[in-house]
């Protein structure tokens, strides 16, 4: 039976809507500032093989792995009605420890019919340093790791296991509402899939989640059938520690309707937290790709099904357990993202932008409050957007896997014991061109009181390349700016023990400029 147009349309926001209701449910109901505030969680829905058909706009370097989390904890079968599973084992489908999965069996009379899960970024899960992102070089140095494992089994809290992890990071009761956050927008998501069950049939749901994944593949197969076969080569790099360069190489190969990417001739894995996991750059390949479909795709498994990676073991890209990897979550996928989009944009450079900033900047500290309880806070600082062929990039914006709010300045100030002095668009720091890159940001955090403090981000030696002939966007800065006024330039991965009075001042890239700019100096086009 061929599928009409409209009934994809329709199976398709009935899906979707189920994985945005479940991302409002956890929004609504979060306690940390992360959550609340910051959105940094992504929400999905399962076939009743673990197959991804429907998702929320949420965090594309989350989505694009989760489906790696459902396939770990398959191990954990058979599933009963009220069971749910939790992990953050990045070597067996998490991304870093941060990013908690939970997923849920949904059944309907004693019969398997999907799975619901979200991923949420707690803002501390123990570890070396206050936030769980630290300068680490081992993944026990970086927090808690929880293996596939039953948190409620038939109902029943595993209260024992939830006792533990709360037991060993700096923040048990914020830990804790965000987790029966997480359990409650499961219960949404199971009892939206359930009344679609019953209204229309099990056969039949199951029947929609496979044409729309379907759907999807054919949609993604003309898109790389649209691309002249050939070879595509593209390489950037990212800052070590010490200040080493270190390539990130691809090559896609387009065959007809199939993509080959390749990411031989890449660095080899580091004793850093740069490190991405397999399923992080197997996201950021699919994300990418995901670009190239019309905007009202549906976004699943079938994305992933005309696409082979070659990813070479003990790589950057494809670390080996037991390499720090919290990073390589955040800052190594916008890499991945930059070449991917620069070897497409050789066959379709009138469609593809300039590299946008390319680092989330991760902010993250925490200490005591003045009573003698412990805080800890994670943000992403956004850059500029690169300009495209159309226009200017976006200025202030997060891009590419990272898909967060900023934390209203009322919201830190009444949480923590900090002080936003500035948080601006940085003039000027967007790449000169045809059309000028995006703007970044400059924030400014003053303390009051002791802290520990994590910086990690990329871009801070070299700036988002231009494209076209467009010049790259101004390349990031960190700085420690002491009580006394004193500055001093800080590495984009580096820990700072911080005292009342202290500032850090984060000035994030701007994007690359599209397009030479004309005679006589750039020309700032509208948004």
């Amino acid at each position: 039976m061929i599928e009409s147009p409209a009934s994809l349309a329709v199976w398709n926001t009935l899906l979707a809507s189920t994985a945005e209701e479940m991302g409002v449910t956890l929004w609504r109901t979060g306690h940390s500032p992360n959550i609340r505030e910051r959105k940094d969680f992504s929400c999905a829905v399962f076939n009743a093989a673990g197959e991804l058909v429907a998702q929320a706009a949420h965090i594309p370097v989350h989505l694009g792995a989760m489906p790696e989390s459902i396939s770990a904890v398959s191990t954990l079968a058979p599933w009963k009605e009220g069971d749910l599973a939790i992990v953050n084992d990045p070597y067996l489908g998490g991304t870093h420890l941060p990013d908690i999965t939970i997923v849920e069996p949904v059944f309907t009379d004693d019969q398997l019919i999907a799975f619901v899960a979200n991923r949420a970024h707690h803002s501390d899960i123990g570890g070396m340093s206050a936030g769980s992102m630290p300068i680490a070089t081992e993944l026990y140095q970086e927090g808690l790791i929880i293996p596939p494992l039953k948190i409620r089994e038939a109902g029943q809290l595993n209260e024992p296991l939830l006792a533990l992890i709360l037991r060993n990071v700096r923040t048990p009761t914020e830990r804790r509402g965000d987790f029966d956050a997480q359990f409650g927008a499961l219960k949404t998501g199971a009892t939206r899939l359930k009344a679609l069950a019953y209204r229309h049939g099990v056969r039949e749901l199951a029947r929609w989640m496979e044409a729309l994944t379907d759907y999807t593949e054919r949609l993604t197969r003309a898109a790389i059938e649209s691309i002249p076969d050939g070879d595509y080569h593209a390489d950037d790099v990212m800052e070590s520690i010490d200040g080493t360069l270190l390539p990130i190489r691809t090559k896609l190969t387009v065959t007809g309707d199939l993509l080959t990417v390749d990411f031989t001739g890449s660095a080899g894995e580091q004793s850093s937290s740069i490190n991405a996991v397999s399923a992080v750059t197997r996201s950021a390949v699919a994300y990418s790709v995901r670009c190239l479909l019309p905007t009202n795709a549906p976004s699943n498994a079938g994305i992933f099904r005309p696409i082979r990676l070659l990813l070479p073991e003990s790589s950057i890209v494809n670390a080996m357990p037991q390499r720090a990897v919290s990073a390589g979550n955040v800052e190594t996928s916008q890499r991945v993202t930059d070449v991917i989009l620069a070897a497409f944009s050789q066959a379709l450079g009138d469609r593809i932008p300039a590299s946008s900033a390319g680092t989330m900047s991760n902010f993250t500290f925490g200490g005591l409050h003045p009573n003698g309880e412990s805080f800890a806070y994670y943000e992403t600082v956004p850059g500029g957007a690169g300009a495209g062929p159309k226009g200017r990039g976006e200025s202030g914006i997060q891009t590419h896997m990272t898909n967060t709010a900023n934390t209203p300045t009322e919201s830190m100030e009444i949480t923590f014991p900090v002080r936003v002095r500035r948080f601006e668009l940085r003039e000027n720091s967007g790449g000169k061109g045809l059309h000028q890159g995006g703007e970044g940001v400059i924030r400014e955090i003053e303390f009051l009181t002791e802290a520990n403090v994590s910086l990690v981000g990329d871009r801070r030696l070299i700036g988002p390349p231009g494209a076209n002939g467009g010049h790259s966007g101004k390349k990031a800065s960190n700085t420690l700016v002491s009580a006394e006024g004193l500055r001093k330039p800080v590495s984009g991965q580096q820990q700072i023990q911080i005292r009342p009075g202290d500032r850090i001042e984060v000035q994030t890239p701007g994007g690359g400029g599209w397009g030479a700019p004309p005679k006589g100096g750039h020309r700032r086009t509208a948004h």
